[in-house]
């Protein structure tokens, strides 16, 4: 039997079609604050997903040089970590926040495409496109579990799910959105520190920057509530780990390593289904795992409960602590880079 709280979401998501703009036709993707050619060109800016009245933020994250992994003086810090590598990451925009229900639902629902069909709207050239993109299969529970859906981080979706959200949301406007490398992130949560956090070594002032296990109740929290990282992002620190592209290898730091110099924006391809990289710990993490440098992978544990066979490819029914966050690169990968590093969605793999 279906809980009571997925009958009222249901409902809500029924609310939330009817609350999408009616000038479902005006080119909302067209945003002068997001255009930019060069570094020196790049700001952050606010984009409304078009065709409704629900916004993303997006900060700009310059270029730069940084240690990758954690130094071995590192209090709680774990193999994985190390040995550190310099590494040059290329500017990019990320996430203000993690991607929450309401941005999430309007690909997951089908919410833009049902809206059109019962006012009778024409779609724009770039929703044709962006329709064309795989949609998930409905959940068979609410995957909130009850933790809160309005300005709450979207939780419980697999790296394909996340991955494919990326692309219709590239498609929907014209922006080439994905999930960042592993290097990426660490860089950007680092934002130019060097410590355990972003706020420095003492972990004690770690609740007013995330929601974690000493703090969180047992629960995620609505996004943005503590305090951002030096460049603007909230919540890089706890609430829910963030996907990132790459498959995880616990040795990928020797690998760079025996390289020598600088490294230039590393990533590891995924080839197979497990593990893949999350980042940042969660609303259910000790402290130490909530530091710039932990890394944590996923298991086939994430979808113990899915009483589907075979196990559904979009959800991770028991991954109530992951979630995901945008990048968009200020140079977007070719098809090839595409292709070659596995930063599009790869469908022929996501099977346990």
């Amino acid at each position: 039997m279906k809980s009571l709280s997925f009958c009222l979401r249901r409902v809500s998501l029924i609310a939330a079609m009817f609350s999408l703009l009616p000038l479902a036709q005006a080119d909302d993707s067209k945003n002068p604050a997001a255009e930019a050619k060069t570094e020196k060109e790049m700001k952050a800016y606010k984009q409304v997903i078009p065709g409704t009245e629900i916004s993303y933020e997006m900060q700009a994250i310059p270029g730069g040089e940084f240690l990758l992994g954690s130094p071995a003086s590192e209090a709680d810090r774990k193999e994985d970590e190390g040995p550190q590598v310099k590494v040059k990451i290329e500017p990019f925009w990320m996430g203000k926040h993690e991607v929450t229900w309401e941005e999430y639902d309007i690909w997951s629902y089908n919410l833009d495409i049902q809206r059109r069909k019962l006012l009778n709207l024409k779609g724009t050239e770039l929703d044709k496109v962006a329709d064309a993109v795989t949609r998930p299969t409905k959940p068979y529970t609410d995957m909130t579990f009850g933790m809160g859906h309005d300005g709450f981080p979207a939780i419980c979706m697999t790296q394909l799910a996340a991955k494919t959200y990326c692309e219709w949301l590239s498609q929907k406007t014209g922006h080439y959105y994905r999930l960042p490398t592993e290097a990426e992130w660490e860089y950007a949560c680092r934002a130019g520190t060097t410590t355990a956090y972003s706020f420095g070594d003492d972990k004690s002032k770690l609740g007013e920057y995330a929601w974690n296990y000493d703090n969180s109740d047992e629960k995620y929290h609505k996004v943005g509530q503590k305090k951002p990282n030096p460049w603007g992002l909230y919540d890089m620190h706890g609430n829910v780990c963030e996907w990132c592209v790459d498959e995880y290898d616990a040795g990928f730091y020797k690998t760079l390593a025996a390289k020598g110099g600088v490294v230039n924006s590393p990533v590891f391809p995924a080839k197979k289904l497990y593990p893949r990289v999350v980042r940042g710990g969660s609303w259910d993490t000790d402290p130490d795992g909530c530091r710039s440098a932990s890394r944590i992978f996923s298991t086939p544990e994430w979808k113990v409960q899915d009483p589907q066979v075979p196990k559904s490819k979009w959800y991770m029914t028991d991954a109530l602590h992951v979630g995901f966050r945008l990048v968009r690169p200020l140079t977007p990968a070719t098809p090839e880079q595409k292709l070659k590093l596995n930063l599009a969605p790869e469908e022929n793999i996501e099977r346990d």
